[in-house]
Formats: C-alpha cells, sequence, structure tokens
C-alpha cells in the first residue's frame, strides 16, 4: 500500500482542492480539518461510548462469555500497536505526491466499511447467541470485527488525520489554527453521540413490551420493570442498530474523501519543490527515530501527556452511561427506586451538554492564551483546573449538582490540552529536525495513534473487568456494589491522570527554541541545497511563484506586523527588563546551540 514514487501514483490524479501556500480558515481549515474530520471521527465515537452497553445489554454477553467479555479490549491493544505500527511504516515510506498521510485517508475508507459491517450486520442476531452455535459465531465476529476497526481501520484513519496538523505548515500561529480545528473534531464527533444520541437511546436500546417474564411491573412511563430495573428487548434493539451502523457507514465515508480533499501536505512537498535535482526524502530506520525520541524529553513528556489524557477521557466515555444510570434513578414505583437507560441518557446527554459550553469557549479562548503565555503553560494551568474539578466530584458522587459542577471544571480545565497539544508536539517536531537534522513523524505519529486508539481498549477493559467482579447484568445496575464502583472509573481515573500532567508539564519548554528551530531548519535546507548544486527556494519565494506578487507582499507585511509588535512590547519595557530579556534570549541561544554541537550540527 506504500507509494514508492510520485510518479504514477494513483494518488497524484486525485490532487487537493487546497491551492494556496499560506493555510486559510476557509475552505482548508473549516472544510479540511473540522467538517470531513467530524463526519469521519462520528462512528468510532459511537462504538467508544456505546459498543460496550451494546454487548452488554442487547448481547448480553457479559453472562455468557464473561472471560472474552473482559479480556477482549485489553489484548486487542497488542494488534492496535502492531497496526499503527503498520501505518506509521506506511507514512514513512511514502512519496506520494498527495504527501505521506492523506493517501492512508482513502485507503481507511473500505476497511472501515468492513469492520462496521461485521460488527452489527454479519454478527448474529442477539436470539442466536442462546445457543452454543450462535454464541460461537457472534464471539468469532465480535473478535475480528473489533480488531478490524480498532487495529486497522481507526488507525489507518486517524494517524494520518492527527499528522497532517504536523505537515501542513511550519508557521506555529498557523498551527495552532489547525490544531484547534482538528482537536474540536474530537469535541464535535463526542458531542453529537454523547449530547444528542443519549436522548434517543429508546429507539436502541428498545424497551421490551412482549414474552415479559413473570414479576414484570407497567411503570407510569408505559415501560416495564423488573426488580426496578427497565426491561429492553434484544431482538428489536438488534435490528435498529443494523440500520443505524448501516447510515454511520456512510457518513464515515463522506468524512474522509472531504477531508482528503480539502488539506495539504505543505512540510512534505518541501523535499519535493527544491529543484528537479532536490534528492528525494529517504524513511529514517525506526531504530534511529527511537534513539532521537527516547533521548529527547520533550518528545517523553508529550507521550506521558498523551497517553494520560486519552485514558482519562476514554474512561469517562465508556463509563458515563453505566455511571448516570447507576447513581441517578429515573423516578420511584411502589416505593422502590426504578433504573433506565433511557433516563441514563438524558442525564449524560445533559452532562455532555454543559461540558460542551467551557469547551466550547475554549476553542476561542485556548489560542489567546496560548499566545499570551504559551502553550505548555496553558496546558499545565488547565491540568491544575482539571484536578481540582475531579476531586471536588469524588466528594459526593451521587449529588447530581456536585457531579455538574465538576465536570463543567474538568471541561474548563481540559480545553488547552484539547486544543493546543498536537500543535505543541509539532513544536517538539520541529525542534528535534533543528537538533538532530530529521523528522520523526513516522513513529511519533505511530507512538501517538497507538496511544489514541489503544487507550479506547484499556479503558473499557478497566470498565469491563470492574463490572464483572462487581457482578453487573442488565438487571441489576442499582447495585450497591455498582454505584460504589462507578464514581472511581467514571472521575477517579481521568482526575488521576490529570494530577499525572501537571507535574509533568512542570518541565515543558521546548516553545522557548522555536525562533532557533526554524533558523537552524532554514540554515539546513540551503546547506543541501548548495551541496546537491541546486537552487534554495524558501517560502517567501515559494508564495511569490506560486500565488503572485500579491500574496508575497501579503506575506511580508504580515511578518512585517509581528516584527512591529514585538518591537513594541519591548520598547514598553524598561532598560533593567530589556536587559534581563536579551540575557534570557542569550541563554536560552547558547542551549540551543549546545545541543545542536552534541548532535554534530553547526552551531547557529
Amino acid at each position: 500500500m506504500s507509494q514508492t514514487s510520485s510518479k504514477g501514483s494513483v494518488f497524484d490524479k486525485l490532487p487537493s482542492l487546497i491551492k494556496k501556500s499560506n493555510v486559510t480558515l476557509f475552505p482548508e481549515g473549516a472544510i479540511g480539518y473540522l467538517v470531513g474530520p467530524t463526519l469521519a471521527l462520528m462512528a468510532n465515537s459511537v462504538l467508544a461510548n456505546y459498543f460496550n452497553k451494546y454487548m452488554t445489554d442487547v448481547l448480553n454477553i457479559n453472562s455468557w462469555a464473561s472471560e472474552f467479555f473482559k479480556w477482549l479490549p485489553v489484548i486487542s491493544v497488542i494488534f492496535v500497536v502492531l497496526g499503527n505500527i503498520i501505518v506509521g511504516r506506511l507514512m514513512d515510506k511514502s512519496s506520494s505526491r498527495a504527501g505521506k498521510a492523506r493517501p492512508l485517508l482513502l485507503i481507511s475508507v473500505p476497511i472501515s466499511f468492513l469492520a462496521l459491517l461485521i460488527l452489527f450486520v454479519i454478527s448474529p442476531l442477539a436470539t442466536d447467541t442462546i445457543n452454543p452455535q450462535g454464541q460461537s459465531m457472534a464471539l468469532v465476529c465480535i473478535a475480528i470485527g473489533y480488531n478490524l476497526w480498532f487495529a486497522i481501520a481507526y488507525p489507518m484513519y486517524y494517524t494520518p488525520h492527527a499528522a497532517l496538523v504536523n505537515l501542513s505548515t511550519r508557521n506555529s500561529k498557523d498551527r495552532t489554527l489547525l490544531a484547534t480545528l482538528s482537536n474540536a473534531t474530537a469535541l464535535a464527533a463526542m458531542g453529537l453521540s454523547t449530547m444528542i444520541l443519549p436522548f434517543f437511546l429508546s429507539l436502541l436500546f428498545v424497551p421490551q413490551t412482549t414474552n415479559l417474564p413473570e414479576g414484570a411491573v407497567l411503570l407510569e412511563s408505559g415501560e416495564y420493570a423488573l426488580n426496578g430495573v427497565v426491561l429492553y428487548d434484544a431482538v428489536a434493539s438488534y435490528n435498529h442498530w443494523k440500520i443505524f451502523v448501516i447510515a454511520l457507514t456512510a457518513i464515515t465515508v463522506v468524512g474522509a474523501l472531504v477531508e482528503f480533499m480539502f488539506t495539504r501536505e505543505r512540510v512534505t512537498e518541501e523535499s519535493m519543490d527544491q529543484g528537479e535535482n532536490a534528492a528525494p526524502a529517504k524513511a529514517l530506520p525506526i531504530a534511529q527515530q527511537a534513539k532521537i525520541c527516547f533521548s529527547d524529553k520533550f518528545w517523553v513528556i508529550m507521550m506521558v501527556f498523551f497517553f494520560c489524557y486519552q485514558l482519562g477521557g476514554m474512561a469517562k466515555n465508556v463509563s458515563q452511561l453505566y455511571f448516570c444510570q447507576a447513581m441517578f434513578p429515573a423516578g420511584v414505583e411502589n416505593g422502590q427506586n426504578v433504573y433506565s437507560i433511557s433516563n441514563g441518557g438524558s442525564i449524560s446527554g445533559f452532562l455532555a451538554i454543559i461540558g460542551a459550553i467551557p469547551t466550547a469557549i475554549g476553542m476561542v479562548a485556548a489560542p489567546l492564551l496560548a499566545n499570551k503565555i504559551g502553550k505548555g503553560k496553558a496546558i499545565l494551568c488547565g491540568a491544575v483546573l482539571a484536578t481540582v474539578g475531579g476531586l471536588l466530584g469524588m466528594i459526593a458522587p451521587s449529588n447530581l449538582v456536585l457531579v455538574y459542577v465538576s465536570f463543567i471544571l474538568k471541561a474548563l480545565g481540559s480545553t488547552p490540552a484539547m486544543y493546543l497539544s498536537m500543535a505543541l508536539l509539532a513544536d517538539v517536531l520541529d525542534h528535534q529536525e533543528a537538533i538532530h537534522g530529521k523528522r520523526t513523524d513516522g513513529l511519533t505519529m505511530t507512538i501517538y495513534g497507538a496511544i489514541m486508539a489503544g487507550m479506547t481498549g484499556v479503558a473499557t477493559g478497566i470498565l469491563n473487568i470492574v463490572l464483572s467482579n462487581v457482578g453487573y447484568a442488565a438487571d441489576n445496575i442499582s447495585s450497591e456494589a455498582i454505584r460504589a464502583a462507578m464514581p472511581w472509573v467514571f472521575i477517579g481515573v481521568e482526575t488521576f491522570c490529570y494530577l499525572i500532567i501537571f507535574l509533568t508539564f512542570i518541565f515543558m519548554g521546548v516553545e522557548k527554541f522555536g525562533k532557533y528551530d526554524h533558523e537552524a531548519i532554514v540554515a539546513d535546507q540551503k546547506a543541501a541545497a548548495e551541496k546537491e548544486g541546486r537552487a534554495y527556494i524558501s517560502a517567501e519565494e515559494k508564495i511569490r511563484l506560486e500565488e503572485g506578487e500579491e500574496a508575497y507582499q501579503a506575506e511580508l507585511k504580515k511578518q512585517a506586523d509581528a516584527k512591529a509588535a514585538e518591537e513594541k512590547k519591548l520598547a514598553a519595557l524598561s532598560a533593567e527588563a530589556r536587559k534581563a530579556l536579551a540575557d534570557k534570549e542569550e541563554a536560552i541561544r547558547k542551549e540551543f546551540n549546545a545541543m545542536r554541537s552534541a548532535n554534530g550540527r553547526t552551531a547557529l
């Protein structure tokens, strides 16, 4: 599936619709980084939030295959890691004119279609899981479909999708914009599945009205309950899920196609735009990439961050419906609390809505805060707020008002991490290129993709082990053991993860080298062009060639305005403050040159 040459590649016949050398909010940002990915990520959001509930309450799998239920998501993480390694190498080896990442978006489409088909359409009817033959077939389909999705289809889409921010441009502010939009897609997709879908869960988990068990009681809502828990029709629910997933598959396909057409990899194009004599970039061996990455403290901090961020978020997401259903009854019938998926879904949906408000505000505030204090410090401050919010929620997790307040604080604290992390990772990769002369996008995005996809399995595995240990079944969700366990999964895991993020980000300082990173990369590109006997084409000259004098002058004005703003800010300082700032800048320059020299690179 890799493209060994840019000539004759099938992807070269599907050019990007983005022609401008500079990043623009529309159509590149709005369509390529927001609309397309939101649609493409919808299926994974639904699977992450509701597939486990589908297995426990529709297939009832935890009662007849409890070990399979507990360990499938955990064991599958191995295949997720392997799948991401393959995707990372495909990106490394790709030399298509379309880019390193974008072609893989298209390859993910048929695999995603097949995975969803096996999981929800080919898999046996819920009634077939009563007999041994149906059970065996169901387990085979679930195992194949689950791994086909999380280990192949999703990494084939998500890893290149995430890499596009790093490969789109070297301009830090433009990266922040695209990272904000790109990360907002996860919010948008998750929001659609957690804010809107919960209010329609009765269409996917259909209340039972026939063949009722002895002792079933008719509620005022028209639903039947047994021992205070509403009963659901497994067969009707299965058929509704099948129709729903077919529509979801179509949305996924459209989203991936839109993202491919409205994105562009300018960093990848640099090696192809230096002239006919430019040497094609070769994939850096994994061992060399690993040596660079694991010796870079900033890179290690980012990987710890992504691990904690995704594990905490996924633990919250996969357990949210269970938590809301178990902790908050729908009402009281004959002196007994009544628990239902519909009521739990409504509370879950409302939680998502009130959590989305500060998160949406953060979409605007996070870039402004980053420009003021830096991306790393913004994430650090957010981690403190999220930790405080989580601790507050653990005080009384059955108090709905307190849970709402906790959720809002955690959502507000998570916004810098959500919107700025990919732009910060891009800064780390540029810093590595400046220090070592090599980029590690392949290995970095392999590990990043494995974390982002694998944590769904790890979080689900944690939840399933907890559910099995407390004896969960669809008709006993109100038990004291379940009510005691759910807050630790829903609130506790994420709170602990943000505490770790806070402690590690105290040492994040890659942004101070940004100016020198850019100068070093340009100097290295000029030296390479001179060595190969070809003309060096700067970013500004590329704009002049591609878009004409008007665009070139606009870029020069943009740079001049930024320089003038910096000089005005400097002029407002006292002489002592200016000297302190100059001394600090000189210390950073010396530290940067020491890094370059230690790796055999010429000092600036």
